[in-house]
């Protein structure tokens, strides 16, 4: 085994980088941000890390990995994916992507950038974590953004890396959904970003004229490649951090069929809330029975962590002929509505617990990375958004190539499963309206009468349940002594020095919306802490 094998051999750049001040673990949504920003100061020596490939251009990357009218991520077999198996209920198994390549998921995702909600901010900082708070991130969701549309205000940025554009409603079926949805007396909401009432408008999306801008793109162009005190290693695959006397030394990587031990400063795992927890729970740091089970040495006894994970059941709502619609010119997004379910808490001006989502294109040509499949239905997504820890993610095995136990613990109560029906309702009610319904066929399933019968409904529910992929809360930030925090507000691991996650595992629960935009947003913030050396 080698120790700080980071020259030129094991790819890393010039000889003499040193040992790194600070090493970054996967370079996705947070991590190519911290990377970005923290090697903004010259003194600081950063490495980042992806197990995936680390294109240096869109060149490299590729037309159809940047093709904002394919979701790279839904196509079976691509190298740029890793699958984690998970059971999105004790019946149903599913397998769920994330991006194994520099820019993490922002590279194979659906490009949606809709910021979590000022509710969302609040109640994270009336957890304990006051840094959270909406007033207190604001000035960080400007900075991390270019809003194309809006340009610079006090509610968005204009020169952030991450360009903003809300797709365009002029395609045939997105000028249907508005129809049908002001039919139905759902209000207008043309900036999902600014906190207004939910209701129906554009998606807000990091893609600009049909080209996914990820965070490899936006945060890591080449002037910042180039910088001598930023290294960047893909291939490379974590297998464990290291410790010594209660603090983060290194991690154990492998490269090129090679072990190498790279020593830091600090470490700061940014793998994703699936990854990070897995590693974390590996290297020591997880409920310590389950850990001693497997022959783990504990370094930090963290009952929390893997317990409260949280995501967004989906249901696909197929209806209509592609054939009558055409194919999208842009991006697979069509129009958006967010709304209050019946019965849900809080007030109408709320977060709104329910998403519908139109895809211009069949989930066939999802699945198949192509825009157009004759004869096929076209989808709504159809979220329930509500914040629920239900899920919990396990170790099997000691052994880094063996796969976690991953329950999502979807529809466990009778009020998740009246969720799911009512926005499975909602979403039909809208495509049998005159807008669909005249130009070609509405709903093609489920029938009226399975949609009137709660138990019909529900069984077909599980039968085609699928995952929104917004994970977070695998390893929740709180203050410390608080049963369930693993880190603090900044990502710091509670008593192991030296040590921060920073990626959606932090989140105590997934927001009312996707949480692409606050994965950046922890890049941002958490990089700042550091930077600043915030308590």
């Amino acid at each position: 085994m080698e120790r700080n094998g980071i020259g030129p051999t094991a790819g890393c750049g010039q000889p003499g980088f040193g040992v790194p001040d600070v090493v970054v673990v996967g370079a996705g949504a947070a991590g190519a941000v911290l990377a970005a920003r923290l090697s903004e100061d010259a003194d600081r020596r950063v490495l980042l890390l992806d197990a995936g490939p680390a294109p240096r251009s869109a060149h490299e990357f590729g037309t159809r990995l940047l093709d904002a009218r394919l979701v790279p991520g839904a196509v079976s077999g691509q190298a740029q994916v890793a699958l984690w198996p998970v059971r999105l209920t004790s019946q149903r198994p599913w397998m769920v992507p994330r991006g194994r390549v520099l820019g993490g998921s922002t590279t194979v995702n659906g490009g949606y950038f809709v910021r979590a909600r000022r509710e969302d901010f609040d109640r994270w900082a009336a957890a304990g974590n006051p840094a959270w708070a909406y007033d207190r991130v604001l000035p960080h969701l400007r900075a991390l953004e270019n809003d194309l549309d809006y340009g610079a205000s006090p509610v968005h940025g204009g020169s952030g890396p991450v360009p903003v554009r809300r797709g365009g409603l002029d395609h045939p079926a997105a000028t249907a959904f508005r129809s049908a949805a002001s039919l139905l007396g759902y209000p207008e909401e043309p900036d999902k970003n600014d906190q207004a009432a939910p209701g129906f408008g554009p998606v807000p999306s990091n893609a600009v004229d049909g080209v996914r801008k990820n965070t490899a793109l936006t945060y890591l162009g080449a002037e910042v490649r180039d910088r001598p005190n930023l290294r960047v290693l893909g291939e490379s695959t974590v297998r464990r951090i290291l410790f010594a006397a209660g603090r983060a030394t290194g991690v154990l990587i492998e490269h090129d069929g090679r072990l190498l031990t790279l020593d830091a400063g600090t470490v700061v795992v940014s793998a994703g809330a699936l990854g990070s927890a897995h590693l974390l729970l590996l290297s020591g740091i997880g409920p310590r029975a389950d850990l001693e089970r497997l022959g783990i040495p504990v370094v930090r006894d963290a009952p929390a962590l893997g317990t409260r994970l949280s995501d967004h059941p989906q249901i696909a709502l197929e209806w209509g002929n592609q054939d009558d619609w055409g194919e999208p010119r842009e991006s697979w997004l069509g129009g958006c509505l967010h709304l209050r379910l019946p019965g849900g808490t809080g007030t109408p001006a709320g977060p709104g617990d329910a998403e519908i989502l139109q895809s211009l294109v069949p989930m066939a040509g999802l699945v198949a990375g192509t825009t157009a499949v004759p004869g096929a239905a076209l989808p709504f997504l159809v979220s329930v958004l509500t914040p629920r820890p239900t899920g919990v993610m396990r170790l099997r095995s000691a052994d880094p190539l063996a796969p976690a136990d991953i329950d999502l613990g979807y529809l466990g109560t009778a009020e998740d499963r009246r969720r799911m029906r009512e926005a499975v309702r909602a979403a039909a009610a809208l495509v049998e309206t005159p807008p669909f319904t005249d130009r070609g066929p509405g709903l093609i399933e489920p029938g009226r009468a399975i949609l009137e019968d709660d138990d019909a409904l529900d069984a077909w529910i599980h039968g085609h349940l699928g995952t929104a992929q917004h994970t977070c809360g695998t390893v929740p930030m709180g203050p410390e002594g608080d049963p369930d925090a693993v880190v603090d507000q900044y990502g710091r691991v509670h008593g192991v020095r030296g040590l921060r996650v920073a990626d959606t595992s932090i989140l105590p629960d997934a927001p009312h919306r996707g949480p692409a935009a606050t994965a950046v947003l922890i890049g941002e913030l958490v990089a700042d802490a550091i930077r600043r050396c915030l308590p």
